[in-house]
């Protein structure tokens, strides 16, 4: 791909059914919201300016608020403020690009120069967008489709026909395809036909100075765990895709096995529920986990990363991740990661370094992977050790320079194709 030394003065970022504002955590927000703001700030500070257009969801918001100096979140009535499911946005999406089309033709024209768009909702509008502003299109799916109904969890549901044809017309309409690994790289180009050079690997970062290891006393103090605790913890949205069940049935497995664990052991879940939902209290009540999993909502800042500090180990067993934010985010803490051997945890997971991956979501052998390494200090101590050397690995600044790389090339692809155009 060509490359350019001009950065893009201005971009637009879409993201459709989630904003940059809401806690991850919480019904759609997640990784993808963490992702935005954090590289959206960096932009900013490179010299990018970066306005982020976004559905409103109440009457309350303004037009427009200011993230960050050089970032912008414009909300953009579409549909009715409340009551809408991810599933439900496909119908409001002429709304939605009309409204990021209004903001542009209020400008001087060629206001943006690039569009980046993230998940398929948002590919759709940034696609039109493309096309009527002359502008090169940067796509990030976060999920696909495909990928998704390959590795469904027990009873949850498909995606779509409709999101499959709408991913496919996005990732043939886009000037480059931003991939968060290889893994996904791959998928991108043998599920969907993109061509080699459309696609760039930049993998997400972690904010290295906010996750850092620390004082694990004062951070069980904080959340009221006790120091002798044997604790196990899952931060994330709680639906089928996440599965968190996975964790609740394995401590099942390990308070009927092991009597020396279960006297001690706290299963914490941190998160709300979202999409098709999993009644985890339920399940939790039913096999007799009352006195052992503890629910706590979303956190951020400074209280999330002493929940990491807080945990002897971070179980992520979901059915797929296209990079696995938390993980990353756990082992900077010092806290090893039992992960599912999927998606891009095998990238964010350092197999016996940092923690753990595990091939099945069999609760045994979760169960029997979670309760070698309480009972095993020593091993656990290497781990956090690896754990926290794998996570410099990744960071925001790394990923903001992987983005303005693609940028530069995608407008130097763009403006070749124009001159070409023009016969120059």
């Amino acid at each position: 791909m060509p490359f350019s030394s001009e950065l893009p003065r201005r971009i637009a970022t879409l993201s459709v059914h989630t904003s940059p504002l809401h806690q991850p955590g919480t019904g759609d927000a997640g990784g993808m919201n963490v992702y935005i703001v954090e590289v959206s700030r960096r932009l900013a500070q490179a010299g990018v300016e970066v306005e982020i257009f976004t559905r409103a969801t109440s009457s309350d918001l303004p037009p427009t608020v200011e993230m960050a100096p050089g970032v912008t979140v414009r909300h953009v009535h579409a549909g009715p403020f409340s009551g809408l499911s991810k599933e439900e946005l496909p119908a409001q999406l002429c709304a939605f690009t009309n409204g990021v089309l209004r903001a542009e033709a209020a400008r001087t024209p060629g206001w943006y120069d690039l569009v980046h768009s993230h998940y398929w909702l948002s590919g759709q509008a940034g696609w039109l967008a493309k096309d009527r502003w002359g502008v090169p299109l940067v796509h990030t799916a976060h999920t696909l489709a495909k990928v998704k109904n390959a590795q469904l969890a027990e009873g949850d549901k498909p995606e779509p026909k409709a999101r499959v044809i709408g991913e496919e017309q996005v990732v043939a309409e886009s000037d480059l395809l931003i991939a968060n690994t290889l893994a996904e790289a791959r998928d991108l180009i043998n599920l969907y036909d993109a061509e080699c050079a459309q696609v760039e690997v930049v993998q997400p970062g972690v904010d290295l100075d906010r996750f850092s290891p620390g004082s694990r006393s004062a951070a069980r103090q904080r959340f009221g765990l006790p120091d002798d605790a044997y604790v196990l913890a899952f931060v994330g949205r709680i639906q089928p895709l996440k599965a968190p069940d996975v964790l609740v049935r394995a401590a099942a497995e390990i308070v009927a096995r092991d009597p020396e664990l279960a006297r001690k052991l706290v299963v914490l879940i941190c998160g709300g529920n979202s999409g098709s939902g999993l009644d985890l209290a339920a399940l939790t009540s039913s096999l007799g986990l009352g006195d052992v999993v503890r629910f706590i909502p979303p956190q951020g800042g400074s209280a999330l990363a002493d929940l990491y500090r807080a945990a002897d180990l971070v179980g992520v067993p979901s059915y797929n991740e296209s990079f696995g934010l938390v993980a990353v985010e756990a082992q900077a803490c010092g806290t090893p990661v039992v992960a599912a051997a999927v998606g891009g945890l095998t990238t964010a997971v350092k197999h016996e370094v940092s923690g753990l991956l595990i091939d099945t979501h069999d609760p045994h052998d979760w169960a029997t992977a979670i309760s070698g390494l309480l009972h095993a200090p020593a091993r656990r101590a290497e781990l956090a050790a690896g754990a926290v050397a794998h996570a410099q690995d990744f960071s925001w600044a790394r990923t903001t320079d992987g983005l303005l790389a693609g940028y530069k090339a995608a407008l130097a692809v763009h403006r070749s194709r124009l001159l070409e155009v023009a016969g120059l």
